[in-house]
């Protein structure tokens, strides 16, 4: 059951964000201790999840004027069964209400990230193309120490 989160899912959020975060340590990708993104956010207006209790959720932002999905992320015990596709046609289908398309950043080579999205119509987006809020975002997330393997900007035409 894809929804809209609820006030009560958004503190559960964190652990699904911590265990999907896990699975990238086998491939050296370890993330900088610290708050996590659905921590950070105070607002189920913004988030979409999967289930009840939520096994996986997208939260979602604006940027130059776009929806932009500041992370996506799936309980490792739910991965492969569709939910995340699930989850970014949600987020595709509510971003069509308000945008023309939809931004994200993510790692290029790790399989279930860019290779990903790039099947479900995204496509990387130069930094050449980048808005002025989008290249304050790729900055950011530099600083935060998140530039750990390639990432890429990626978009797509809704």
């Amino acid at each position: 059951m894809i929804r809209w989160a609820d006030k009560e899912d958004l503190a559960g959020l964190v652990q699904v964000e911590l265990a999907a975060d896990r699975t990238f340590v086998p491939l050296g990708i370890v993330f900088p201790p610290g708050t996590t993104m659905i921590e950070e956010c105070d607002d189920p207006g913004r988030v979409i999840v999967a289930g009840r209790p939520p096994v996986g959720f997208a939260l979602l932002g604006q940027v130059d004027g776009s929806t932009h999905l500041d992370q996506l992320a799936v309980d490792p015990d739910h991965q492969g069964q569709g939910v995340g596709t699930r989850l970014i046609e949600a987020v595709c289908d509510a971003a069509a209400a308000t945008s023309d398309a939809i931004t994200l950043t993510t790692f290029r080579d790790v399989p279930w990230n860019a290779p990903w999205y790039a099947r479900r119509g995204f496509e990387v987006l130069p930094p050449e193309s980048w808005g002025p809020e989008l290249r304050a975002l790729v900055e950011h997330e530099r600083a935060l120490g998140l530039e750990i393997a390639p990432r890429v900007v990626m978009r797509k035409t809704l």
